[in-house]
This record gives structure tokens, C-alpha cells and sequence, in this order.
């Protein structure tokens, strides 16, 4: 079974630097959730794979209703899951542009989360988006 590399999305704001992480109905992994039983690994795994974004981020623009280019990777982060299949590799982006994309967010049935709203979520992802909250804040 090919891998099925994963996302998650978040919009820094320019000026103020708030961070808000796209949270869909399943979660704040797009668009496959982690089966259960998943596990991240250790931040120094490092599989000889790596992935290149542009393709899942124009699925997540074409899955959100964005135009091209809206959204962008977000560099050196890369977070690899343990899961029953085997490893998922999760990758960061950030929507560009001075406010979230709201609207597209509501249309899959979305929302816009700070880190501090992520009780509701799973073990694996609130690690998830603790890595990528410090690796965006430095």
C-alpha cells in the first residue's frame, strides 16, 4: 500500500503572529484521518523517504475551494506517524494572505482552532500540533 503523505494547515497571521490550525470534522490532519492506534515518532526519526508538497497542497486547495497557490509549504518540518499500515509522513503548510480562509473552512465543515482549543482532539494529533506550533514560532 503507497504511502499517503498528510497535512496539516495553519494561518499566521503577518503582523500579529496568531496561529490557527484548520481543524475538519475528523480532526487536524487533512484529509485522511490517522487510523487508530497511531503513534508520532520520536522528532529525530528520519526515514531516507521525504516527500515534495506541491502536489498534496494543490489537492488541499482543490479540496477547499482555494485558488492556486494559496496555500504554501512551510519549510524543515516533517513529522512521521505510526500507524497500523505503516508510516505516514505529515507535512506542514500555511495559508497565505492576512486572514484565514474562513469560508473555505466552513464549507467542508471546518474551523479555525488556536493550539489552546485542542482538547477535543487526540493524543497524537495535540502532538502534532505542538511541533508544529513551536516549529512556526522558532
Amino acid at each position: 500500500m503507497p504511502l499517503r503523505p498528510r497535512l496539516v494547515l495553519l494561518h499566521k497571521h503577518g503582523t500579529s503572529g496568531r496561529v490557527r490550525f484548520l481543524c475538519l470534522s475528523s480532526g487536524i490532519v487533512a484529509f485522511h484521518p490517522l487510523p487508530a492506534l497511531s503513534a508520532l515518532r520520536d522528532e529525530d526519526y528520519s526515514p531516507t523517504i521525504q516527500f515534495h508538497p506541491t502536489a498534496l497542497l494543490r489537492e488541499a486547495e482543490i479540496h477547499l475551494g482555494l485558488p492556486e497557490d494559496a496555500i504554501e509549504p512551510v519549510p524543515e518540518f516533517s513529522a512521521w506517524v505510526d500507524t497500523p499500515t505503516g508510516d505516514v509522513p505529515v507535512l506542514l503548510a500555511s495559508f497565505v494572505g492576512i486572514d484565514p480562509p474562513f469560508a473555505a473552512a466552513e464549507r467542508t465543515g471546518g474551523r479555525f482552532i488556536a493550539i489552546t482549543e485542542s482538547r477535543h482532539l487526540s493524543e497524537v494529533e495535540r502532538n502534532l500540533l505542538r511541533r508544529a506550533y513551536e516549529h512556526v514560532l522558532g
